[in-house]
Formats: structure tokens, sequence, C-alpha cells
């Protein structure tokens, strides 16, 4: 935590082998085989496991079609909806060349999919992608309230971390994409629909291709950016407020006793406004993802 008489305030939003305990104490990780684990490490897998029993409760509670009852998973079932009606169905629509639901009622009624529980799910054809969307949003989302329980730490702070999930958008991209047009048609796309019919539209393509690429893999770079700045800049901030307190117990009297109590109000709003961000920052990357993938479903 410090080196060479050096105090490291911002220890706090950064991977350890240890966790903190109160007291200074330190709980020290063991390897596994050999393989070095680390604090962020853990709180991956027990955000996984926190997602797997939510989805396994409400598939469970959902299975008969009956309305899911209980306030905990009411709660929730009314994110899970608001994901599926409110992202995942607007934002890739019906379709590409006409398609209809798998009971081939058209597209008569494919908007209209406000329904009451999750056991009602309907046949829309965006819902294919819902595990993935869904997947993504809890897991920061839940990664993001575990960072907001003190000493822990975000894991979804470490840019390791949103990179990882970030190419993992970025494959899901490229599989879907290939699955509902062909692999022809995904490349295709690079080219923005321009059909080859002389010299001048080859060099067009030949140009706009390599930037359309470059697009492709920037867009997924900042979406890991985007989640990593905002969950660390929230740390950070909380961190610069414990600095002074420090700062002001090393000065007179009267400083501190003006900064300690400023400071942990100030900590107490930053924190709040932490568990808003750990819910937007779930949504945008969940929305981001939704888009890009569905940008690749149909032939420019």
């Amino acid at each position: 935590m410090s080196g060479e008489g050096q105090v490291d305030y911002f220890h706090h939003v950064r991977d350890f082998r240890f966790f903190e305990l109160p007291f200074g104490q330190e709980l020290h990780i063991p390897p596994v085989m050999g393989f070095p684990v680390t604090k962020f490490m853990i709180l991956q897998v027990a955000a996984g496991i926190i997602c797997l029993f939510i989805f396994r409760g409400l598939a469970v509670r959902a299975r008969s079609g009956q309305p899911v009852r209980g306030r905990f998973w009411n709660f929730w079932e009314t994110i899970a909806l608001y994901v599926r009606d409110e992202v995942v169905r607007p934002t890739i629509g019906d379709g590409h060349h006409g398609h209809h639901d798998d009971h081939g009622h058209g597209d008569t009624h494919s908007h209209d999919h406000h329904t009451a529980s999750l056991g009602a799910t309907g046949a829309h054809y965006a819902d294919r992608f819902l595990p993935f969307v869904w997947t993504c949003f809890f897991y920061v989302l839940i990664c993001n309230l575990i960072g907001a329980i003190p000493t822990l730490g975000a894991a979804t702070g470490s840019i390791s971390v949103t990179l990882a999930l970030a190419i993992c958008a970025f494959l899901a991209s490229i599989v879907y994409s290939m699955k509902e047009i062909g692999v022809g048609g995904f490349f295709k796309n690079f080219a923005g629909g321009i059909k080859v019919e002389s010299a001048m539209d080859f060099i067009v393509v030949l140009i706009l291709v390599p930037i359309e690429i470059v697009g492709f893999l920037i867009k997924h770079g900042v979406l890991a950016i985007r989640l990593f700045a905002n969950i660390m800049g929230g740390h950070t901030v909380l961190g610069v407020l414990l600095i002074l307190i420090t700062m002001a117990a090393n000065g007179p009297s009267w400083a501190y006793y003006i900064a300690a109590p400023s400071s942990a109000i100030g900590q107490a709003a930053i924190s709040l406004l932490e568990l808003m961000v750990a819910f937007i920052q779930a949504y945008v990357f969940a929305f981001l993802a939704t888009i890009f993938i569905a940008s690749g479903l149909h032939e420019h």
C-alpha cells in the first residue's frame, strides 16, 4: 500500500493479490495450482455466480408463464424487461428481408412487445440476441455494484476487464452478423454496399474498406475505454476526497475540522452518485453492444 515512505491513496482502485481488512490488515489470496489469483478475479467470479443465481431464479419462476412474484425477483424482472423492451427489440427491430415471428403472424404485432412477464416473451426476432445482451448488462451491473462496497473495488475499473468485455462484444457482432447474412455479406458491409462496376468504384471501395474496418475496431475499443474511465473516475474522486482529510490532518487543526466533515459529506454524495452510475454504465454498455450487433445484421 506504500513504498519508500510514499502513501498510495489510490490503492483501492487497483487490483492486488489480497483483500483489505479494517485496521490496515490484509487477507492474502493463495495461488491456485501455481496460478496467481487476484482480488478482481474473485470479484468477477462472484459477479458471475450472482448473475447465474438471478437468471436461474427468474427462469424457474417464469417457466410456467405466470407473473413472477416477490419484490426481490420483481426488481430484477423489471430491469430485464426494460432491457428487452426498450433496448434490444427496438434497436434490432424485426429482422431483414421480411423476417416474421416464428408463428407466422407477420409484422402486425411485432412491436407490441410490452408484456407483463418474462414468461410471455413472444417470438420476436430480436429475442435470439437477448441472452448475450442480458449477460453483458447484468454482469457489468453486478461488478459495478460490488465496487460500491468499501475496500472491495470494482473489477470494471480495470482496463483489462473492460477490454475483455469489449472483445466479447466484438466477437458477438462478427458471429451474429456472419450467421445472419453470411461471411460474404459481413465483409461486403465494409464496402458500404457499393457495387464495383468501374475503376472509380474500385478506388472508392479500396479507400472505404480500411476506414470501415478501423472504425469497427475503434468502436469496440471505445466500448472498453468508456466503461473503464467512468468507473475508474468515480473511485478516483473518492480517493481525492480522502486525500483532503490526510492533507488537512497535517496542517492547522481548524483545517482538519473543516475538511473532515466536508470530505465525509462529499464521499456520501459521490457514493450515491456511483450507484446511479453503476446502472447507467451497464445500460450504456448493453445499448452500444446491441447497436453494434444490429449494424451487422443487415446488408448495407
